[in-house]
């Protein structure tokens, strides 16, 4: 069984999941949407990867605002989550992704990636950046780390 981790935006959901042992996150693709408010063909594509990839808990991205309030975003978020729950069955794990992808674009940045690319991977990587943290905060309490 894996867990699989989600950075959800206005237009895309970045895609995780974690190795069998729950040790590592990788970015495996990036569900687009052509408007905010059509997400059906987002959840059966996330209810399909479930399935594939065994996902027992979801990790969602919790965007929450630098003063740790929650504005506009994060309350977007937190439907989400109610909707993934409803569809899947699954808990949702609320997760605190602030800078992830400033994370996520700084690294691609350092690793040479032009600007015009960079689009093509920022949430998927952003999406591996809060599934990692999730993944080491548990290993550190399961005494895995």
């Amino acid at each position: 069984m894996r867990i699989m981790g989600l950075d959800y935006g206005s237009k895309t959901v970045g895609v995780a999941i974690s190795d069998s042992l729950h040790l590592t996150a990788q970015g495996i693709e990036i569900i687009r949407r052509s408007s905010e408010n059509k997400l059906r063909q987002t959840l059966a594509r996330i209810e399909a990867l479930i399935e594939e990839y065994e996902v027992r808990t979801i990790v969602l991205g919790f965007p929450k605002n630098m003063n740790n309030t929650i504005g506009e975003r994060a309350e977007k978020s937190l439907a989400f989550q109610e909707m993934l729950k409803r569809r899947t069955g699954l808990p949702v794990i609320m997760w605190d992704e602030r800078l992830t992808t400033v994370e996520a674009n700084r690294t691609l940045i350092e690793s040479k990636v032009r600007r015009e690319d960079r689009k093509k991977y920022v949430d998927k990587l952003a999406a591996v950046y809060i599934l990692q943290g999730y993944l080491e905060c548990e290993g550190m309490k399961n005494g895995k780390n």
